[in-house]
């Protein structure tokens, strides 16, 4: 049975490296038994030790945990660059408040735990993993590098990270996307509503402006039970979280509409990530991350068959 580590349990730790270090090791043990190969941060495959494996290539403290022995197998033609590009503008700020079964995590303290995850496997596989945070508050820029000493700087400066402000313009952060664009793997977190009617959706476009023949992209696209199932009743007061402009509305004059015009965003913006060969991961904050995570396992091997 598999036992799913609850949002409002990560909400309360507050402590990125043991979050993620859990989440991991938690997630690595739910795929030893798995036939799947391959997972995209290059997850490795295991399978038992066979006579005249190298000794080196054990996984002792696999070993230790269940006394027998599995070898680990990477499935990599290199080494990869892994980036974690996340939109920490105001609109992250928002969590779910009204369902009975919320988080109590924002969307961007979510994407903190899901990205400081990623990077603890990617690192702990050799990998470079390089961070890049998007608003006009602040921006952070890490490059890739691997080792135990880069992963610390990425925990400390994905902890240094605050949702404010709104996305920046293409133009302020085009030096840094243009050093993403080698051989790796890109994960872009953000809910994607920088869309307005007078232009496109600036973090679409950086995200399809990333994808080339060696580069493969990822948009994390991240939802709460709020967004998606519209719990609230009576008169509500909705401010938005960048312009701070409010409206006072009716719940149940407008949950309809609503309803209807976020499942046609949400399929517009999966149609629009498909023609530009953009990986979709749509991703609810008020689901466990481990279960988020398996998920990600699942969407790695449809995109390999």
């Amino acid at each position: 049975m598999k036992i799913f580590i609850d949002p409002k349990t990560l909400s309360r730790v507050k402590d990125l490296p043991l979050v993620a270090k859990t989440l991991a090791h938690g997630f690595l043990h739910g795929t030893h038994h798995s036939v799947q190969r391959g997972v995209g941060i290059e997850f490795s495959q295991y399978r038992v030790y066979e006579p005249g494996d190298e000794l080196s290539k054990v996984d002792w403290k696999l070993f230790a945990r269940s006394d027998r022995y599995f070898v680990r197998e990477a499935e990599r033609e290199s080494d990869i660059n892994i980036w974690l590009v996340i939109d920490s503008s105001a609109s992250m700020a928002q969590k779910s408040v009204g369902s009975s079964h919320n988080s109590d995590l924002t969307k961007f303290q979510y994407t903190q735990f899901l990205a400081a995850t990623l990077a603890y496997l990617g690192q702990n596989q050799g990998d470079n993993v390089g961070l890049v945070g998007l608003s006009t508050e602040k921006k952070h820029f890490l490059p890739a590098l691997s080792g135990q000493r880069h992963y610390q700087k990425v925990l400390i400066n994905l902890a240094q990270i605050n949702s404010g402000g709104h996305f920046p313009s293409l133009n302020n952060i085009r030096s840094q996307l243009h050093s993403m664009q080698k051989s790796g793997l890109i994960f872009v977190f953000s809910d994607f509503y920088q869309f307005d009617e007078s232009k496109e959706n600036e973090l679409v476009n950086v995200a399809a402006s990333l994808v080339n023949n060696r580069t493969e992209v990822i948009a994390v696209q991240l939802q709460s039970n709020d967004e998606t199932e519209f719990p609230f009743k009576g008169t509500l007061k909705i401010e938005d979280l960048e312009t701070k402009e409010t409206l006072l509305l009716s719940a149940d004059q407008i949950k309809e509409q609503y309803l209807q015009s976020l499942s046609k965003f949400n399929q517009n913006l999966s149609d629009t990530f498909a023609n530009k060969r953009v990986k979709h991961w749509p991703v609810n904050i008020d689901d466990p991350m481990d279960e988020v995570l398996s998920e990600f396992l699942d969407l790695r091997n449809r995109m390999r068959r």
